[in-house]
């Protein structure tokens, strides 16, 4: 499937901005499964420098500097991806949840760039209750793919998902008592349960599509940066991608814009300034099928609470 992603967050500030800094993930990583056709990045106003490279997980990203006064920022990338990401093995054909684990914590050559998805991030420590919850599906020989799909759905119909009860730091026993929230809550919680079972876990952040195919169901967490989980299988079967708010594997209604150890390490826009005051932010996401994006708006901008 051939996509166009169109992303834009816009900063009014109450009062002008003296400064800024900003890093920006926004521009969509080529991978196995994801080609990059093209991408650009407008910045409005322009940056009197801006440097693009990768951050310690290989995303890609740009650094921004403002030296001027300004009311407002704007950040809108676009680009047009091809994905078509493999399907998962068949369920008998991986480790044991057991097994993976293992291999995780022994390091070495095999696991040597997953362990550190083992262990605790800012926003993502492994919790105890949510290793309760995950349990019930990660019983004693239980292949690891079959117990990841069985914890994906579980969250998926357990959980409900509701904007603007949680916020981006909202402790995931909250999550659990709530059994509400959005894609960034399901995602922690996941991760979390998984760090505290022993299987190396990661927070994805990109996009999901639009508009569904013809007849199914319009997929929650659209029309704003969408998060899931990526899932170690072991060595012979790499990551696999988890979506718990929608119950889904990652196959061809994702775009994949990088990954780290929580929300924090991959936020579309994160920045300081030196000024502003009563900001207001408002973001607008499209994914759609390259041959519908003729029928788009101008400008998808929504209010964010």
């Amino acid at each position: 499937m051939i996509y166009r992603v169109r992303h834009l967050t816009r900063y009014v500030y109450g009062s002008p901005v003296d400064l800024a800094a900003h890093i920006v993930h926004v521009t969509p990583r080529a991978l196995p499964g994801q080609a990059v056709h093209w991408t650009r990045l407008e910045v409005t106003p322009p940056p009197v420098r801006r440097v693009d490279g990768v951050d310690y997980f290989g995303n890609l990203i740009a650094w921004l500097y403002h030296e001027a006064p300004h009311d407002s920022f704007d950040v809108l990338a676009e680009s047009e991806v091809e994905v078509a990401f493999a399907p998962p093995p068949p369920e008998d054909a991986t480790l044991s949840w057991e097994d993976v684990a293992a291999l995780a914590r022994a390091g070495g050559a095999p696991a040597w760039q997953v362990a550190e998805f083992l262990f605790d991030s800012p926003m993502c420590a492994a919790n105890a209750a949510a290793g309760d919850y995950a349990a019930l599906s990660f019983t004693p020989g239980r292949s690891v793919l079959a117990a990841l799909l069985d914890l994906n759905m579980r969250i998926y119909t357990d959980f409900r998902f509701r904007a603007g009860v949680t916020t981006l730091s909202t402790p995931i026993e909250q999550t659990l008592a709530r059994r509400e929230g959005v894609c960034q809550d399901f995602t922690h919680l996941m991760i979390s349960a998984l760090r505290w079972i022993g299987v190396p876990a990661r927070y994805m952040s990109g996009y999901i599509r639009t508009r569904p195919p013809p007849g199914q169901a319009r997929r929650l967490g659209s029309d704003q940066s969408h998060a899931w989980v990526g899932a170690w299988l072991g060595p012979a079967h790499g990551w696999i991608g988890l979506d718990p708010t929608n119950g889904i594997v990652m196959r061809d209604e994702h775009v994949v814009l990088g990954w780290g150890r929580d929300y924090a390490d991959i936020s579309p826009v994160h920045g300081l300034i030196l000024g502003g005051g009563n900001d207001k932010l408002k973001v607008g996401v499209d994914l759609v099928p390259a041959e519908e994006w003729e029928d788009l708006p101008a400008e998808p901008v929504d209010e964010t609470p």
